[in-house]
């Protein structure tokens, strides 16, 4: 289905040779720096004779902080109170929460014995393994004697 491997030797090819052309050095001149008008157009014309243009830009004046405010202690008093009053809401919600399911909890245990408890009551109630009781007794005396008389 594919043709079998021909190897061939690696090709040859003059790739050209590129290497970076040297820049002049640059002259230690200070360039010329036009005085323009704040959002103008303003061109530099840089040591090696090439002139950049672009738009001049405005120094931004850093206006001093004021203080900030004090806070009276009132304020963080009341803050503080706050915070306080709703993580003991939130401690309340979950305790409520724990003694709802521990409330359930004991009824379940409650329910589980009585259960088994009235199931045991029921065993011995209801069985007849070891159980000698008057009408069984009575029973048998009576089919004795039946027995007995007519036997």
């Amino acid at each position: 289905m594919y043709p079998d491997h021909v190897p061939h030797p690696p090709a040859v090819r003059a790739l050209p040779l590129h290497s970076p052309t040297p820049l002049p050095p640059a002259t230690t001149q200070p360039a010329p720096i036009v005085p323009v008008q704040p959002g103008t157009v303003a061109s530099v014309v840089l040591p090696d004779g090439r002139i950049v243009t672009g738009y001049a830009m405005d120094h931004t004046q850093h206006v001093p902080a004021t203080t900030a405010p004090t806070v009276s202690r009132t304020a963080v008093n009341v803050a503080l109170g706050g915070i306080g009053f709703l993580a003991v809401c939130g401690g309340l919600l979950l305790l409520t929460s724990f003694i709802a399911a521990l409330t359930a909890f004991i009824t379940q245990l409650i329910t589980l014995a009585a259960v088994i408890f009235g199931g045991w009551i029921a065993v011995q109630v209801l069985s007849t393994s070891g159980h000698k009781g008057g009408t069984t007794v009575n029973i048998r005396k009576a089919v004795l004697k039946r027995n007995h008389f007519h036997g």
